[in-house]
């Protein structure tokens, strides 16, 4: 499967992404600990089966001093002794607001509530920011059909200097 449409070479698309890139270095600048921004990106990208995103934020998250056993688990979070409580509810979160289809509610009162009790009212702003965020930048890598593989750590911060 090749990719469709090169997103990066195009005019209207390269003034999207970098208003998009801003926000999402908006969110990188948040109290919302890196390790868990890179979790979440590689959750939702996991969930969304964009190849693209699982490769950018696992090769992030590991040149950001990362574990390979941390990593590997993401995909199965809830059965693994690695992730704290807050880690966990963010990843919670993140699943159900990845999954709006499959849950009549979206997000659980009692992710909410495992969330809240771990991230003060900016780290959670940042955290729902950042669900949104990937989710989107999943759909735009998926529609073109934008593989994983190449990416190099820092490659898109760098696109955007």
């Amino acid at each position: 499967m090749d990719t469709r449409f090169n997103l990066f070479d195009n005019e209207i698309a390269g003034r999207f992404a970098k208003r998009f890139a801003g926000a999402g270095l908006l969110i990188q600048q948040s109290p919302l600990p890196k390790s868990t921004q890179e979790l979440v990106s590689l959750r939702a990208s996991q969930i969304n089966g964009c190849g693209w995103c699982i490769d950018m934020h696992t090769k992030e998250a590991a040149a950001a001093g990362e574990t390979a056993v941390r990593l590997n688990l993401v995909a199965a979070w809830r059965e693994s002794t690695v992730f704290s409580e807050a880690e966990r509810a963010a990843l919670a979160l993140t699943e159900e607001g990845t999954r709006l289809a499959d849950a009549h509610e979206g997000v659980s009162d009692e992710t909410w509530a495992q969330a809240r009790k771990h991230y003060d009212d900016d780290q959670i702003a940042s955290l729902v920011c950042l669900v949104a965020l990937i989710n989107a930048a999943n759909r735009l890598a998926v529609i073109v059909h934008q593989r994983g593989g190449s990416y190099e750590p820092g490659m898109f911060a760098a696109a955007f200097d």
